[in-house]
């Protein structure tokens, strides 16, 4: 059951990437221009992140496996379309409807997780998921670098996408007879007015964070954004008086869950906007190929996978340092690996920096998400899921756009690369004391 949900978990956290890193060869085979491009890149996270705490509930209401099967299959069949897009406009409809069954898969994932594991079982089945995340991400870089460096087939780009399908319906056959049948209330139902106060919230929140930066900040970006935050106050207060609440804010009372959630959305957050200045440093300064990017990010997938894995075998008193020694790890790992990069990129000799970083980053992550779903009940898993899905999310979208404006404001690739890792290693700091209220 596991090795079902999770390899269609890793499928969708793989395609976040492989977009971006093949994204020229894509450019180059469709005539792209430079905004159908970015508008590739930016629906699949625009998208999901909207529709993720939408989708949780879904789950709730048709039952976590229907609705995993549901969004495995939307995926896979949208992934086919993908493949055959002949020309950039279908290429990105067919990337939304990719990004619409991943935000149905996603949630189901946790909430099956959380709700037919308990104790230690739960807190390995959470070490695997978390080391699948990275998993899917590493393997995202390293195919979308091979598939730009090789003509597979004489396909061009086209396998970043069509790999999907013979992995999704391997995965939908066996997946159709070993998940379980998912009892939920029955009298559950999906709040519509809740769904769309939710979803024009979320889009005028992520909306701008997202094209912002590229359009240089206009004046409509700052209305949508300041728009997007009163009415995410008034879904909240919505959502406080529903009878059938769309995210249930219930989930969130526990002592420790608040913090532990936001150590773990700021350490996230962190990850993407360091992966995302470091690729391009090392394409744009250094030539690296896009396979050689791919690799360079293997170690840190290693780390991270190490430590996911193997955490929970720790002494007890060590499992609660982790959370607040780990993101401390993260950034020195990271500090340093920028410092080698910068002194001589060729040598490689920032690899086991990014070892260090992956494996601070897990030490980070995946024993405080285990401790903070630990303190919510089964019955709320959908919202455990929407606020692990959405919240990570969220926290990517705002360091990309505030952080990546610091990176292509300065006059150089390498400067910089340095003044993220030093704002990256200040927030980890502020993950670290978010992490030791959650666990004192």
């Amino acid at each position: 059951m596991l090795a079902v949900l999770l390899t269609g978990q890793v499928m969708v956290s793989m395609d976040g990437s492989i977009v971006s890193v093949a994204a020229q060869t894509i450019r180059a085979g469709l005539h792209a221009s430079d905004a159908e491009i970015q508008l590739l890149v930016s629906s699949y996270l625009l998208t999901t992140g909207v529709l993720f705490v939408t989708c949780a509930r879904i789950g709730d209401v048709i039952g976590y496996r229907r609705a995993f099967l549901a969004g495995l299959g939307w995926f896979t069949g949208a992934s086919l379309l993908c493949g055959l897009a002949l020309d950039p406009a279908m290429l990105v409809l067919a990337r939304i409807a990719q990004a619409l069954g991943a935000a149905l898969l996603m949630p189901q994932v946790f909430s099956l997780v959380h709700r037919h594991w308990e104790g230690a079982e739960r807190r390995r089945a959470i070490g695997v998921y978390s080391m699948v995340l990275a998993l899917g991400v590493a393997l995202g870089q390293l195919i979308g670098g091979l598939v730009a460096d090789v003509d597979l087939f004489g396909l061009s780009w086209r396998p970043v996408f069509l790999i999907n399908v013979p992995i999704g319906m391997i995965v939908l056959s066996v997946a159709s007879r070993v998940l379980p049948s998912s009892r939920t209330d029955e009298h559950a139902r999906l709040d519509l007015a809740g769904v769309a106060l939710l979803t024009v919230a979320m889009t005028a929140l992520t909306l701008p964070l997202i094209l912002g930066r590229d359009h240089q900040w206009p004046t409509w970006a700052w209305i949508t954004l300041v728009c997007g935050a009163v009415l995410l106050g008034v879904f909240v207060r919505y959502e406080s008086t529903a009878r059938q609440p769309v995210f249930d804010l219930a989930a969130l009372k526990p002592k420790g869950v608040k913090p532990g959630l936001a150590a773990c959305c700021i350490v996230m957050g962190c990850y993407t906007v360091f992966v995302l200045t470091l690729t391009l440093h090392l394409q744009s300064e250094l030539d690296y190929t896009p396979l050689q990017t791919g690799l360079a990010f293997v170690p840190y997938a290693l780390g991270f996978g190490a430590l996911s894995l193997s955490w929970n075998r720790c002494p007890p008193w060590l499992q609660r340092a982790m959370p607040i020694v780990g993101p401390l790890i993260f950034a020195a790992g990271t500090t340093l690996a920028v410092l080698l990069v910068r002194a001589d990129g060729a040598a490689w000799g920032h690899l086991p920096m990014l070892l260090l970083a992956g494996a601070g980053h897990a030490a980070g992550y995946s024993p405080l998400i285990a401790q903070v779903t630990s303190l919510v009940k089964p019955r709320f898993a959908s919202a455990v899921s929407a606020m692990n899905s959405t919240g990570p999310v969220l926290a990517e979208v705002i360091g990309v756009a505030g952080l990546g404006s610091v990176y292509f404001a300065t006059s150089s690739s390498a400067d910089g690369l340095l003044l993220v890792v030093a704002a990256v290693a200040v927030l980890l700091v502020i993950a670290t004391t978010c992490a030791a209220v959650a666990t004192r």
